[in-house]
């Protein structure tokens, strides 16, 4: 059984599901996308998505027309396989077609490109043996780049804040609790972590906290002070 946070953009609320691992995905379509296909190699009992990320992917599974290959989407940032800021620790990103032919892979991604859904669809020459794509959102932190994590702060609600209270209880400065939600105890612990590294304690997660806590976290492997 995995509890599954899925934030919905339309409304700003993050909602929870509780699903079977042979079950289908929230809000994805039919039984094309399972949990345990969502979840990959991640062990981790709670994931995270977007209604967005969902229905980029049912876009492009009606358009692709048949089964696609999911070979990773899900991680938490502790375990790591990816960057230091990868959208697969948000929960909308997808790595596909691992074991279907170069033709099936050529179609996926014609589909996923031409669907409009996606923020990003991987250029074929920088993974030609998959198809990568996702739904990220928001305007990010560091400047001068489409990619990495939006600045959050008090307030805010999305999955780039449960990555942050993922990364800080990992570290060891406990939020209390891991919902999404960007309240007090996120606030406090973040601004107790920046102190403790050298960044200005503002309890705002910008550009420079991003890069310090994701590169402090990332594949450091499930601590004492995680909270699922």
């Amino acid at each position: 059984m995995a509890k599954i946070f899925v934030y919905d953009a339309y409304t700003n609320k993050m909602m929870v599901y509780n699903r079977d691992e042979n079950e289908s995905m929230p809000y994805s379509y039919g039984t094309t996308l399972k949990v345990k296909e969502f979840r990959g190699s991640s062990k981790s009992p709670t994931l995270w998505t977007t209604v967005a990320a969902m229905e980029a992917w049912n876009l492009t599974r009606r358009s692709y027309g048949k089964s696609i290959h999911v070979g990773y989407a899900f991680k938490r940032i502790w375990e790591g396989g990816h960057g230091t800021r990868s959208q697969h620790y948000a929960g909308v990103a997808f790595d596909v077609g691992q074991t279907q032919g170069s033709a099936a892979r050529n179609a996926i991604w014609t589909a996923a490109k031409n669907t409009g859904a996606w923020g990003y669809v991987e250029p074929q020459s920088m993974t030609p043996t998959w198809v990568h794509f996702d739904r990220r959102y928001g305007t990010p932190a560091c400047s001068g780049t489409t990619a990495g994590y939006p600045t959050v702060r008090r307030g805010c609600v999305n999955t780039y804040v449960l990555i942050l209270q993922d990364a800080l209880n990992a570290l060891g400065y406990s939020t209390k609790t891991l919902d999404g939600k960007f309240g007090a105890n996120t606030e406090n612990a973040l601004i107790a972590y920046q102190r403790r590294v050298g960044l200005t304690a503002d309890g705002i997660c910008g550009c420079n906290t991003w890069k310090k806590i994701t590169s402090s976290v990332v594949s450091i492997g499930r601590t004492q002070t995680v909270i699922d």
